[in-house]
């Protein structure tokens, strides 16, 4: 867990970094220059250490820079805001390949469930979608205070509201299937 999580925090040092800087000054286009520099800092700093670098930390260096490089250009935040949905639909479109799910149960669901799975990783890329779209309408809004809501709030506690409920619904439907192997057996 605690490698996952580091994992997530290299992924996305920059956002982080940009809307940790925003929220202190509350200037976009000071926290999207320090937002790119630091992405870059963290390439090299990979680099000299010769770490290997996962496609992800390409990326977001990639649209880091470009859509940075755009609000910079046109001093307008909405292109640096727009960030986080393009992972979100990459992501989603990942999650629209049957059975991706499966991997990350416990052998009891994968073996019991297994349909219910596939339906709930298609749930997933859905709500990967929404996600993606509901950020872009609060970048298009113009309103940093309802986007930093969103992206700090929203975004995360959409997922683990989903998470929850997968959860509960998982172990209802095994258990009902254990009972009802348990029940057939028995006659």
């Amino acid at each position: 867990m605690k490698d996952a999580l580091a994992k997530l925090g290299q992924d996305f040092f920059s956002t982080i970094v940009f809307l940790a800087l925003y929220l202190i000054t509350g200037d976009v286009l000071l926290a999207t220059c320090v937002a790119i520099v630091g992405a870059i800092a963290q390439l090299i700093y990979a680099r000299i250490k010769r770490e290997r670098l996962d496609v992800m930390t390409y990326a977001s260096l990639g649209l880091v820079v470009v859509l940075g490089g755009a609000t910079l250009l046109t001093h307008d935040p909405r292109f640096v805001l727009a960030k986080p949905s393009i992972g979100h639909f990459a992501i989603g479109a990942i999650m629209l390949r049957k059975g991706w799910a499966l991997r990350y149960v416990p052998p009891i669901v994968r073996e019991t469930i297994p349909d219910y799975v596939t339906i709930a990783g298609y749930a997933w890329a859905a709500l990967m979608f929404a996600l993606g779209a509901g950020t872009i309408g609060a970048a298009l809004s113009g309103d940093m205070k309802l986007w930093t809501f969103y992206v700090t709030v929203v975004l995360i506690g959409a997922k683990v509201a989903a998470f929850a409920i997968q959860y509960v619904i998982f172990r209802v439907l095994v258990a009902r299937r254990l009972r009802a192997a348990a029940a057939a057996a028995a006659q």
